[in-house]
């Protein structure tokens, strides 16, 4: 089956050492990261989905609606689906793209396709890539320094 959602993960320098330092300590330790990874995530969907209801074209309230954090170790947000949207009751997923990248296409969407240029969702996620970052990683330096001197 194809897949039906977009799920977008913030690239962070240093992730996989740090995850690797995580298998060293108790379980406890990584759903405190998913917890404090979780909260990031959801501050992230609201800006997205914020942008996404305010955007100029029909479909992206629609499609802003199905964003939503998805709780993992890294701070990452979903968006799309199969939940049905607007009169029409098409798939959110039919419809993601064309609402952030536009279309040349298909006129419904109502302005040209641009390219890697996405006219929502993607900049707020760029935008807000350092500010997120730097949270994780004090999140996790904590968490660590948390767990190790209790070992």
């Amino acid at each position: 089956m194809a897949k039906t959602s977009l799920t977008v993960k913030m690239s962070i320098v240093g992730l996989r050492p740090t995850l690797r330092a995580f298998a060293d300590l108790p379980k406890d330790a990584t759903t405190r990261l998913k917890d404090a990874t979780l909260e990031l995530s959801r501050a992230l969907a609201e800006k997205v989905k914020a942008d996404g209801m305010s955007d100029e074209a029909p479909q992206s309230p629609l499609v802003a609606s199905t964003v939503k954090a998805v709780r993992d170790r890294v701070p990452a947000i979903q968006a799309g689906g199969t939940k049905r949207l607007g009169r029409n009751r098409a798939p959110a997923y039919k419809l993601l793209f064309g609402s952030v990248f536009g279309s040349n296409f298909y006129s419904q969407f109502g302005r040209p396709h641009r390219g890697r240029d996405a006219y929502w969702f993607f900049p707020v996620v760029e935008n807000s890539q350092a500010e997120i970052a730097a949270k994780w990683s004090a999140a996790a330096d904590a968490i660590i320094a948390e767990f190790s001197e209790d070992g």
